[in-house]
């Protein structure tokens, strides 16, 4: 297995090109100092793996993965200190095409990287035998109704109310706030949030040690509680569904719908049908236009919906395109969602 190690700091390109040489079955062919450099290196050595940092001169390791996986699609591992920050930058390397992430240590690189060493060398021989070409195929592109066919919505009486949040980029901290910003008595909330498999939950336990309410991985079948908040596993979709007069989680390994999974309008519809009217929903930062059609049919049955506004929105993708399509009763910048959200359900 061939590696190149693209780092800005000499220190972390001589400890990881010592931990990974004497790594049986491993050679590190060649280190770079940015990626203008790689590109020159990868060009020249023809690695099998790249190992990469986010915080560099000239160009950053997220700008750079980007074009790479466009231009000549590899395994990457990211290195990188950043990869810590709430799994942001994680979540958007692996979106790029990233196999997989190492954190640095905050302190004492060289003693710290020394203690990642078996880690490292794990994770550098899974990303070598990733077939990097098939990982790049998108899904095909369902609607919604691949997962749930359109139906008039059941208008029962109920006093239980729900809010329901969709996201994209930049979601997973934009979701935060808003869940932070809820009292302990809320209606129960469900969200999709376009998250790989494997980070749902520790994001789901994070939310949980940061918020007032109780946030945690949505469960097949469970029914929704106030004061609650209910996550959909990356790579299910989660539904809201009826049991008698109260309201349940259902998660569903159906098509990627809009290429995700979970969907975010596949929620929606699904809280069109079960609660309606006593729902509300809001649609916040993200790439593309997933959730717009189920903020749709939720403002055409009459519930409040709100949509970011471009200001405070990593990307404007998904909301932006709700307010033009006039899916959104409401713009609203992030610190006023979680109260519009509560204004509504009551």
């Amino acid at each position: 297995m061939r590696v190149l190690v693209v780092d800005d700091s000499a220190l972390v390109r001589k400890v990881l090109k010592e931990i990974l040489g004497t790594a049986p079955g491993i050679e590190v062919v060649g280190t770079a100092q940015d990626p203008y450099v790689a590109r020159e290196r990868i060009k020249a050595l023809n690695p099998d793996v790249l190992t990469l940092d986010v915080e560099m001169p000239r160009m950053d390791g997220l700008t750079f993965l980007r074009n790479l996986m466009r231009l000549r699609p590899m395994p990457v591992v990211m290195v990188s200190s950043l990869t810590a920050r709430g799994a942001e930058v994680t979540l958007q390397a692996l979106e790029l095409g990233a196999v997989d992430f190492v954190t640095k240590p905050a302190l004492d690189m060289a003693r710290g990287l020394e203690g990642y060493r078996d880690e490292l060398v794990e994770k550098i021989r899974t990303a070598a035998a990733v077939n990097i070409h098939a990982r790049r195929q998108p899904p095909p592109k369902h609607s919604v109704d691949a997962v749930l066919p359109r139906r008039q919505a059941v208008r029962l009486r109920t006093t239980d109310r729900l809010i329901a949040i969709g996201a994209s980029t930049g979601g997973t901290e934009a979701v935060k706030d808003v869940l932070v910003a809820l009292p302990a008595d809320c209606p129960a909330v469900v969200v999709a949030q376009h998250i790989p498999p494997g980070f749902s939950g520790a994001w789901a336990a994070r939310m949980d040690r940061l918020a007032g309410i109780r946030v945690k991985e949505a469960e097949d079948g469970e029914r929704l509680m106030a004061g609650c908040a209910y996550v959909a596993p990356g790579n299910r979709h989660l539904l809201v569904a009826r049991d008698g007069a109260r309201y349940i989680c259902r998660l569903s390994d159906g098509e990627a719908v809009n290429r995700h999974r979970p969907s975010v309008d596949v929620l929606f519809r699904s809280v069109a049908q079960a609660a309606g009217t006593n729902a509300c929903a809001a649609l916040l930062t993200g790439m593309g236009a997933d959730g717009v059609l189920g903020l749709e049919e939720l403002h055409a049955m009459g519930v409040v919906t709100v949509a970011q506004d471009e200001a405070t929105s990593v990307v404007w993708g998904m909301p932006g395109e709700a307010v033009k399509r006039g899916a959104a009763s409401q713009v609203l910048p992030l610190p006023r969602i979680a109260e519009a959200l509560l204004k509504a359900s009551r």
